[in-house]
């Protein structure tokens, strides 16, 4: 009869042989990570094609915007005429499409004193500095501040293996220690169902021996207990 194990993929790596339940929770465990990340990017890239509207919104401290956070947002059409609105995802709040943009389906937005949503458009720095105008850099500044990056470079941008590398070499290493965990345990659980299922076949063996044992007279197959052996000797 076909078992679960025959039908694992891993089956012919295992050291020692991994018991039936064991390959069951490897098989299981690989189909549900294998499902959860297929539905994670299905999810992933629906929901990326919705939200494709970006807004960015700053809110006036002291006549200066900071940016206070960055949300996504999907058209939701309202009437047959071709009206919609945009639906902010997270904060659940609804807005006029947005005209002004800064990038390609990025719409920045600045908060009011009353919590409305403006959309607004991002001035040109270099036209304004041209319209008041403010000089450039001097040639001898422009030269320092070259020389500065390129020190600046040397320093943090020339990084050794260890910099680069160190944090997918950590991460990779805290996956296998978690994969080899998992294995551990699923191929102890499967050779203690199987210890356990062979100690129940020999006690069902015991039971079934003391069954068959009776006294003397009770029927012909038996054996004869020792107490009546020792006093039919003393007799003789």
């Amino acid at each position: 009869m076909p078992q679960i194990s025959d039908i694992n993929p891993f089956n012919s790596f295992s050291v020692g042989g991994v018991g039936g339940i064991g390959d069951a929770l490897i098989l299981f465990a690989i189909v549900v990570a294998i499902l959860s990340l297929t539905g994670f990017l299905i999810y992933w890239r629906i929901s990326s094609k919705a939200y494709r509207y970006k807004i960015p919104l700053y809110k006036s401290i002291n006549g200066i915007n900071y940016l206070q956070a960055i949300y996504v947002a999907k058209s939701i059409p309202i009437s047959l005429a071709g009206d919609s609105l945009w639906f902010v995802k997270g904060i659940k709040r609804f807005l006029p499409p947005a005209t002004k943009t800064s990038a390609k389906n990025v719409y920045p937005h600045e908060e009011r004193e009353d919590g409305e949503w403006i959309n607004f458009e991002i001035t040109t720095v270099n036209e304004a500095q041209k319209q008041a105008g403010v000089k450039f850099i001097h040639q001898d500044m422009r030269t320092q501040r070259v020389a500065t990056g390129q020190i600046l470079e040397q320093r943090l941008v020339n990084k050794g293996f260890w910099d680069k590398y160190k944090d997918m070499i950590v991460h990779i290493i805290f996956y296998i220690i978690v994969t080899m965990l998992m294995i551990v345990t699923f191929w102890q659980w499967g050779n203690i169902a199987d210890r356990t299922g062979a100690l129940i076949g020999e006690l069902k063996a015991t039971a079934d021996s003391f069954s068959q044992l009776t006294c003397v007279g009770t029927k012909e197959v038996g054996i004869i207990p020792a107490f009546l052996f020792m006093i039919f000797r003393r007799k003789k």
